[in-house]
């Protein structure tokens, strides 16, 4: 169930969760006392997984600048919002984030003034050998820039991170990945990477594929087809088994396998709250805190 927005001269239409945070910041801005986002009407697209940068300055906007309850609000954070990669250790707590706590929309936040977007390879080099730590201590043989995730700007750090995000085996087709921007000084929200126009563009079979929700990853037991630690054997087979059939014609067809009496379960989707069971009567959550633009 999406908000409906009602005023003089404006026409009524849903919006979405981020659709809403983007029109409450904007009120917010604009020196709307009141502004902020109603969550009971996206029971279904709550909690968000948030992966920001570790700047302290973020400490006093976040969450209350998305206008979100702190208990529907999963942050992540690490040095420059980096994702280096679709299997990395950064990608392993948003997989479990929503595996395991239940996120529905993934959001990776920058911000404005980063500190790690302003440092290049030579710096970085100086600041950790001011620190003890010379050149021949860090990996040989790498790129300094590609290995710590220094790109050319805050934009391009969400970008990137957006993108390692989507092509990851470990998050679901059907999860959004937003993209956003965040003024350190005013609050102001930038919308660099729209989930909702990025997830309408793939094909409808990647959208709706089914997904195992990582059962085969943390053995959980929940399906008879979980794995589980030990249970890797070796090959059965004996060495030279392979040259045996090579006296078998080129083309030959083997008979296919019997159809299992017992198919592994298929994974079922998270539980979608019913719209019926959304209220109204909940209160607009506290003003978001942003200064007005001077």
């Amino acid at each position: 169930m999406a908000l409906e927005i009602h005023g003089e001269g404006c026409k009524t239409f849903a919006m979405r969760l981020f659709e809403a945070v983007f029109a409450a910041n904007q009120r917010a801005l604009a020196g709307d006392r009141s502004a902020g986002v109603r969550i009971s009407d996206y029971a279904d697209e709550v909690p968000v997984i948030a992966l920001t940068c570790i700047d302290p300055r973020l400490n006093r906007l976040l969450p209350g600048v998305l206008g979100l309850p702190e208990d529907n609000f999963i942050w992540l954070r690490n040095a420059g919002n980096i994702v280096t990669g679709p299997l990395s250790s950064t990608m392993r707590s948003i997989s479990l984030a929503c595996a395991i706590k239940g996120g529905r929309e993934i959001a990776v936040i920058g911000h404005t003034d980063c500190q790690v977007t302003l440092t290049d390879a030579p710096a970085l080099i100086e600041k950790f050998r001011k620190l003890g730590i010379d050149r021949n201590k860090l990996p040989e043989n790498i790129d300094v820039a590609e290995y710590f995730g220094l790109f050319a700007g805050e934009r391009q750090h969400v970008i990137k991170a957006v993108e390692v995000i989507r092509s990851s085996p470990l998050i679901s087709p059907r999860t959004i990945v937003q993209g956003l921007l965040v003024d350190t000084k005013t609050g102001a929200l930038e919308w660099v990477v729209n989930g909702y126009e990025q997830q309408a563009q793939k094909p409808p079979s990647a959208a709706d594929a089914p997904f195992p929700a990582l059962d085969w990853v943390i053995g959980s037991g929940a399906g008879s087809n979980a794995f589980q630690f030990g249970e890797m054997k070796s090959s059965s087979s004996a060495i030279g088994e392979t040259e045996k059939r090579s006296d078998e014609p080129i083309g030959s067809l083997a008979k296919p396998a019997p159809p299992s009496a017992n198919p592994p379960p298929v994974p079922k989707a998270p539980p979608v709250l019913p719209s019926a069971q959304r209220s109204r009567a909940i209160p607009l959550p506290p003003p978001i805190r942003v200064k007005p633009p001077k």
